[in-house]
């Protein structure tokens, strides 16, 4: 962990896992694909993969349906994807894959996560708390790691009075290739040279990162 100074005390108190005093960093963009609206076939998707110091976690930018989702990962979640990734490929590797997607979305275990969406930049953030799947899924005679994002209640308050959103369910898809990229993203260490040694980008913090 880098050294803080007697002038970040009060930071480091509102970021409990704080590793870094520092924005934002870009870590680089990973290929993924996401379900097609009405179709079976999947959509290329690009994951903006971003570090955040303060929070100690690493966001997954992209768009589904219109909207910008950002998905959290704290160092404990990253962790257990790319421990679900090695016994997804023991599996693939075994020959043991079975074409049940109700048996197999979270058969490397389940993460309690973090998202946020809005409809563009300036528009309201919403932000809510869904627990996050391990698994892999069929698509045609193609196996993929996946992460199923499970709907869950909006956390914002509204100033109407109105009932508050649910995040939808999202399924991310991932070649084998692609989710050791992510993975290789996700890793502590070179996310704390890239602290060192990249820089930041500029940070517009629009969430409530409190309780996360």
């Amino acid at each position: 962990m880098l050294t803080l100074s007697c002038g970040t005390v009060d930071t480091a108190k509102k970021y409990p896992h704080m590793v870094a005093d520092a924005d934002p960093i870009a870590v680089g963009i990973v290929d993924a694909a996401l379900d097609r609206m009405f179709s079976t076939k999947l959509n290329r998707a690009e994951l903006e993969v971003i570090f955040y110091p303060r929070l100690n976690a690493v966001a997954l930018e992209f768009k589904y349906e219109l909207l910008t989702y950002r998905q959290f990962w704290n160092e404990a979640n990253r962790q257990q994807f790319a421990a679900a990734l090695e016994l997804y490929k023991a599996d693939y590797a075994a020959r043991n894959l079975i074409n049940k997607y109700k048996k197999t979305r979270s058969i490397y275990g389940k993460v309690k996560g973090q998202t946020e969406w809005e409809a563009f930049k300036y528009a309201r953030t919403h932000n809510a708390y869904p627990v996050i799947e391990l698994g892999y899924r069929f698509n045609g005679e193609t196996p993929f790691f996946t992460s199923f994002m499970r709907p869950a209640k909006e956390q914002n308050s509204r100033r109407d009075g109105s009932d508050p959103d649910n995040s939808p369910a999202i399924t991310l898809y991932f070649t084998r290739a692609q989710a050791e990229e992510l993975v290789w993203l996700f890793d502590q260490n070179y996310l704390m040279e890239l602290v060192a040694e990249k820089g930041t980008i500029k940070s517009d913090e629009p969430f409530d990162v409190d309780d996360y």
